[in-house]
Order: C-alpha cells, then structure tokens, then sequence
C-alpha cells in the first residue's frame, strides 16, 4: 500500500467533446456584455450539471467559479476607491481582464489544458 501525498495535476480533457464543453464553460462568463448577470449564472450552471459527466471539467469550473467570486471582490474594492477617483483604473482593468481572461481560458481548454487565471484567490481547490 503505498501513500502518495504530493499533489496531482487534474486530468485533462481528452475527447473534442469534453475540450468543447471546456471552452464553452470559459467563453459563457462574456454574456455578461449581452445579459447582465448571464455570466455568472451560465458557467456555474454548466459546471454543476456536467462535473458529474466529466470529471476533468471540475478543474475548469472550479476555476472559473474562482475567478467571478474574486472578480466581484476586486469590483467591490475599486467601488469604494473610486471615490478617490484611483478606483476608476481598477474598475477599466478589471473590465479588461473579464474579457481577456476567458478568452484565454477557452483557448487553453479546447487545446485540452487547464491555465490558471492570474490575480485569482483560490476560494475552491
């Protein structure tokens, strides 16, 4: 019986299926340009009912439910300091990262990797 302790890296997505369903998890946090509060409730949606499916997609889900619960934080403290006008640039680089950051989840995820978005506080491992 042996004990390993160190940490394994999460399974990637192996079929187009799963790597697809990966992207589409990443990419739906941009309806929020479309509908508001969309891209917060599709993702986890989509990760809650295909986590069971697809074990590999958890890692991704995990992720991107991460990301919005920071991302709230880093817009609740950019509110406050926009009273003394610095606030303002937190808020148009956060906007910026919402639309970057996806992008660039989807992309690594339908080539079947899990990338990490910087600046993330990991609430969920």
């Amino acid at each position: 019986m042996s004990y390993n302790m160190q940490y394994q890296p999460p399974m990637g997505l192996q079929t187009s299926e799963q790597k697809q369903m990966g992207m589409f998890l990443h990419l739906s946090q941009l309806l929020n340009i479309i509908i508001p509060f969309a891209g917060v409730i599709v993702p986890i949606v989509l990760w809650q009912t295909q986590k069971d499916k697809t074990p590999a997609l958890d890692a991704h889900g995990k992720m991107v439910a991460n990301w919005l619960i920071s991302s709230i934080i880093y817009f609740a403290v950019s509110a406050v300091l926009a009273i003394v006008l610095i606030g303002f640039l937190g808020i148009i680089a956060l906007g910026i990262m919402s639309v970057v950051f996806p992008i660039i989840g989807g992309i690594k995820a339908n080539n079947g990797e899990l990338w990490e978005y910087p600046l993330t506080i990991k609430f969920l491992k």
